[in-house]
């Protein structure tokens, strides 16, 4: 009885500290949600710009840059697969939501990861919840996004975000601490400031690990993006969760299929780029 009681009185405090957010700090909530909307919006009208099959060769040109021919041909077909199924504009939905909450991940993950990779004490700090965010099911970040911002893409944008934050601060603070000793004391040695060090030094080993880290980012951006279409978050996620409430099995067939054809060509990509920084930095 004891348990239910402190049970109950939980839950009523989070509702009420809900309900006060949102009432004294819904201005606030607003301008974060006009702010994702807005970038989401840009990076959208940016990708249909052009046709659909300028995008599908363009990709696989970049492709071809840092892969090869083989994979440039099969990166521009699932491409025009996407379009072929009816489901560009959708597809075109999805990667500007994973775009945006993942620079938006990184623009914050990585710059906390380089603190972390210094001091010892912030990466304990951030360890514990790291995990935490990474343990609890993704779909729970809806909620409270749901209670102060509504229903729409702020909402997927906002919990994806949360969720494709840690790859990018673990990684890169690994990569921070992963610099040889031998070559911290080579800059001592040599008289450097701690800017040159980091420039010249630190951040050329820890560019490896952190594009590793954009890598992961993206991957878990792309499978909360998917969940996200519950919220009317738009895109393959939302036409998928349509298809599955009306028993559409084919709908749903071909917009697993798109998702998986941008999930391998975004995937290769960045693995490819963190390869060749790797070589580069070797």
């Amino acid at each position: 009885m004891e348990i239910e009681t402190i049970t109950d009185a939980f839950d009523t405090w989070t509702d009420n500290a809900l309900s006060w957010i949102g009432d004294n700090a819904e201005w606030f909530f607003d301008s974060i949600r006009a702010i994702l909307e807005g970038t989401y919006d840009g990076i959208l009208w940016v990708l249909q710009l052009a046709p659909f099959y300028v995008l599908a060769v363009l990709a696989g040109l970049l492709a071809w840059r840092v892969m090869n021919l083989p994979a440039a041909i099969l990166t521009t077909l699932g491409l025009l697969l996407c379009a072929i199924m009816g489901l560009w504009p959708e597809t075109m939905s999805t990667l500007a939501l994973v775009a945006t909450a993942t620079v938006l991940a990184l623009v914050v993950g990585i710059p906390v990861g380089i603190l972390a990779g210094f001091a010892t004490s912030l990466d304990r700090f951030l360890e514990p919840m790291l995990d935490l965010i990474q343990t609890l099911p993704p779909y729970i970040y809806l909620l409270p996004a749901i209670a102060l911002m509504g229903y729409g893409p702020a909402t997927a944008l906002a919990a994806t975000f949360i969720v494709a934050m840690p790859p990018a601060i673990r990684l890169t603070s690994l990569g921070i601490r992963m610099t040889p000793p031998v070559f911290i004391e080579l800059g001592h040695a040599s008289g450097m400031t701690w800017w040159q060090m980091f420039v010249k030094i630190r951040l050329p080993f820890a560019l490896p690990s952190i594009m590793a880290g954009v890598n992961q980012s993206l991957m878990m951006a792309f499978g909360m993006v998917v969940i996200a279409g519950i919220v009317g978050s738009g895109g393959l996620g939302e036409t998928i969760y349509g298809a599955v409430r009306t028993l559409d099995i084919a709908t749903s067939i071909n917009a697993a299929i798109a998702i998986v054809v941008v999930t391998m060509v975004l995937d290769r990509l960045t693995q490819s780029a963190a390869r060749e920084t790797k070589a580069g930095a070797r």
